[in-house]
């Protein structure tokens, strides 16, 4: 997998290592491989699905949330950024490893009690994740984990999230 993910450095800023992984989404064998990565985080042992929602955050966590949705049998709920969505929202601002955010999510998109599984491509500093989480919570959700593409380690991000438990395809 690793050769098809592109490091692109002083992108979108100087100083930060963008990882391009549009080679990984025109590569059909490498997407479905990470496709199943991702949505067994959310079987157990016996192939039974854990979650009835997977979350994914804008705009690559979308590419990667809603196919395994879809192969999980479950709803995909998009975690967008402030004013992209038209109905009445929960909003959550944080800050990102280049800068500040606001994120959010339809008030009535995750019911209460439903477990969701958190989606995106890479966890680095943590704070989308953790952002996402408190979205969940406020629409009654439980967040059962995390899975990432990629994790970038240096950057710290699993002290962020807490006590979420975390699973990467791959670490940087």
């Amino acid at each position: 997998m690793s050769r098809l993910v592109v490091d692109v450095p002083d992108y979108p800023l100087p100083g930060v290592m963008f990882k391009d992984i549009t080679p990984l989404l025109a590569d059909h064998a490498g997407f479905s491989a990470v496709i199943d990565a991702l949505a067994d985080v959310a079987r157990d042992d016996d192939g039974n699905v854990l979650v009835d929602k997977v979350v994914g955050m804008e705009a690559r966590g979308f590419i990667l949330a809603a196919p395994v949705a879809l192969a999980l049998g479950v709803g995909f709920v998009p975690i967008r950024k402030v004013g992209k969505l038209p109905r009445a929202t929960h909003a959550v601002s944080y800050s990102l490893e280049y800068g500040e955010a606001t994120l959010e999510v339809h008030q009535d998109a995750i019911a209460p009690g439903e477990r969701v599984l958190l989606i995106d491509d890479v966890l680095a500093t943590g704070g989308t994740v953790a952002a996402t989480r408190k979205l969940v919570e406020v629409c009654g959700g439980t967040c059962v984990g995390v899975a990432v593409l990629m994790e970038l380690s240096n950057l710290s991000g699993r002290a962020t999230v807490g006590d979420l438990p975390i699973s990467a395809i791959t670490s940087v």
